[in-house]
């Protein structure tokens, strides 16, 4: 549990947090968000479109990236900044790719926040970078209450995790700007996850972010996943302002023009 984003306080215990304790976790998010500020005004100067990876462990991030760099490693410069509790893995295996990538380890922190993704940039050139990817820690609570900067909200729910995760955390699915359906090629072999019940959920959250079902395994079945990007960047680029509107429950990003 995470003393920066309050998860570590519940309904049961919250008579015993003391309004100090309230006090300062204002306080640290009142800090990610004017970092945050500075992380956008970093990735514009250098005409970089951000995108913010969010889901839960075992989603397909990492290998959606791979599939991505493959697919759009001629036609655009991409980067990685990837967030775990421990170890490089996801950040091998993205340089494999001849991709530079930079590491986050948050140790117990269940999330990412500005003030981490501002010391990685400082790892990282981003000058002539089109697409950054910031691959959050894998958790369908915190991550969407944090503004790193990014310019939108990419949400991947694997079709074996079930497809009524948008109803069970409405937080992270309403900050949404677009949602993967991964895995699908599995849709063969499962009987127990709709599609069309996924979108639902979602379209009940009132967001009207486009679904995309897609598998990495499968590269005919990304080419929804490259054109978003490629219409994203090209709005980010012709002036269109990606900004976060803060929600009472969480952050949404909307395009405005």
């Amino acid at each position: 549990m995470c003393d920066t984003c309050g998860c570590n306080i519940t309904s049961g215990n919250a008579h015993l947090v003391e309004k100090t304790s309230v006090e300062v976790l204002i306080s640290l998010l009142h800090e990610n968000d004017h970092q945050a500020v500075h992380n956008r005004e970093h990735f514009e100067r250098h005409g970089v479109l951000a995108i913010n990876l969010m889901s839960s462990p075992g989603s397909g991030k990492t290998s959606l990236l791979e599939a991505t760099i493959e697919a759009l490693g001629g036609e655009f410069s991409i980067a990685v900044v990837e967030g775990d509790l421990e170890t490089e893995n996801d950040a091998e295996r993205i340089r494999a790719q001849g991709v530079p990538a930079v590491q986050i380890t948050t140790g117990q922190a269940c999330h990412l926040d500005a003030h981490m993704v501002h010391d990685a940039l400082h790892e990282m050139d981003l000058d002539g970078v089109d697409l950054l990817f910031i691959e959050n820690v894998g958790n369908l609570v915190c991550p969407a209450s944090f503004d790193l900067g990014h310019h939108a909200n990419v949400i991947l729910l694997s079709v074996t995790e079930g497809d009524d995760k948008p109803a069970k955390y409405p937080v992270m699915f309403r900050a949404a700007d677009l949602m993967l359906l991964t895995k699908s090629d599995l849709l063969e072999v499962l009987d127990d996850f709709d599609t069309a019940k996924a979108e639902r959920h979602l379209r009940e959250l009132a967001n009207p972010a486009a679904v995309i079902t897609m598998s990495a395994r499968r590269p005919a079945s990304l080419d929804g996943w490259l054109e978003w990007l490629r219409s994203t960047l090209a709005a980010h680029r012709s002036g269109a302002e990606l900004t976060p509107s803060v929600q009472p429950d969480g952050v949404a990003l909307h395009v405005t023009a």
